[in-house]
């Protein structure tokens, strides 16, 4: 029996009329729409955009309305905004499908000066901080910052992955290798965020990651890094969507490490989907519901790429389209059904835990922090 059925024309008008309630007229007599942002509580030009870009990826293409028996416990969520990351283009895609899932106040929050610093200090996850204190219901981690996350006990449950590899390191090209990092300078455009990922790749090869490596955190995009890695300020810089696509254009230095293609990091996620422990506790239905949209938002991105790459210019969460499409095409989405994400967890784990990073063992933060209840029904549900 399947899971799913057609939405009727009468529920289809009934949708569009609710969606029209929602529409507003400003003082220029400009039809726009009202969509909840909780860092600006504003209507504008580029929100209406948005919602009619969001409709068109759930309603025009076709996608069923979910045929849950029971409605949602909350209809308001909040999702940690990652703003400058193309790579999580899932959570803002699913807007719309979120809406279809039966939540009216979908908010996308920001993270703190307070959690950054947090992050900063425990090595993890802004995003998770946030969750932790109350801040937000759900939010895209690094994989390779969970290990750390979990081992500090910030109460975060790890849902499902939602794709592999989106980082390419670039080097210079006396820089072969990881084993040529030795003694040698990475710059990162976020400390925190992006060491632990070199981190594990040197670990892995028998490098100690806070001995031989020096880190460079690069803050100001002014700065061509085409220069820095010509001048020998540093050896290699570690890259994500859309600025890794930018490099290549530049014909700056080359790769030495493809997330996405070089392998054992190919096989497993590189981005996976968090919830605040205790809101998944106290709303199963609703965190099922969430993870559907942004299951369904993540199969957009592989069959809908250009459209998905149009939304997120017009919403303003990235600037080049060009960039953005091709980081869409390849970035690789369509891994989540296959994929298993509690191994990638653990293959990160251990590499910490190995070189003396974390304490906890990892099966023991697997057991803790995930649930791959609504993972494995939907799953079985959203067949390909």
């Amino acid at each position: 029996l399947t899971t799913f059925r057609v939405t009727s024309s009468h529920e289809e008008r009934s949708r569009i009329r609710n969606a029209l309630r929602e529409l507003v007229i400003d003082e220029r007599g400009i039809v726009m729409n009202r969509v909840t942002d909780e860092s600006s509580g504003t209507s504008s030009r580029r929100s209406f955009i948005a919602k009619a870009s969001a409709l068109g990826a759930a309603s025009l293409l076709g996608l069923p309305r979910p045929a849950e028996a029971k409605p949602p416990e909350t209809t308001t969520i909040r999702i940690v905004n990652a703003v400058g990351f193309v790579c999580v283009a899932p959570q803002w895609v699913a807007q719309e499908l979120l809406r279809l899932e039966g939540f009216t106040d979908i908010r996308y929050v920001e993270v703190t000066e307070a959690d950054i610093r947090r992050e900063e200090t425990a090595n993890t996850s802004a995003g998770a901080e946030m969750s932790a204190r109350g801040g937000a219901d759900f939010t895209l981690i690094n994989t390779a910052q969970l290990p750390f996350t979990m081992d500090a006990g910030v109460p975060i449950t790890v849902l499902g992955g939602v794709h592999a590899g989106c980082i390419e390191l670039f080097a210079n090209k006396n820089i072969r290798s990881i084993g040529d990092l030795k003694d040698r300078t990475v710059g990162l455009r976020i400390a925190g965020l992006d060491k632990w990922y070199v981190a594990s790749m040197a670990s892995y090869i028998g490098l100690d990651p806070l001995k031989d490596i020096r880190w460079v955190e690069i803050t100001d995009r002014s700065v061509p890094i085409a220069q820095l890695l010509a001048e020998r300020k540093i050896d290699a810089f570690l890259a994500t969507p859309p600025e890794s696509q930018e490099l290549h254009a530049q014909n700056v230095g080359h790769v030495i490490l493809n997330w996405a293609v070089d392998r054992p990091w190919s096989n497993y996620f590189c981005c996976m989907f968090t919830g605040n422990s205790e809101f998944v506790r106290k709303h199963p239905v609703a965190t099922k519901r969430v993870l559907r949209a942004i299951l369904k938002a993540t199969d957009l991105c592989v069959s809908e790429p250009a459209r998905v790459a149009r939304l997120l210019v017009d919403r303003g969460y990235t600037q080049s389209y060009k960039y953005t499409l091709q980081a869409l095409q390849e970035i690789p989405y369509n891994r989540w059904r296959e994929y298993n994400a509690e191994d990638s967890i653990r293959f990160y784990a251990l590499r910490m835990h190995q070189a003396g990073l974390i304490k906890s063992n990892p099966n023991k933060l697997i057991v803790k922090h995930t649930d791959w209840r609504f993972l494995n029904e939907l799953k079985k549900e959203l067949k390909a």
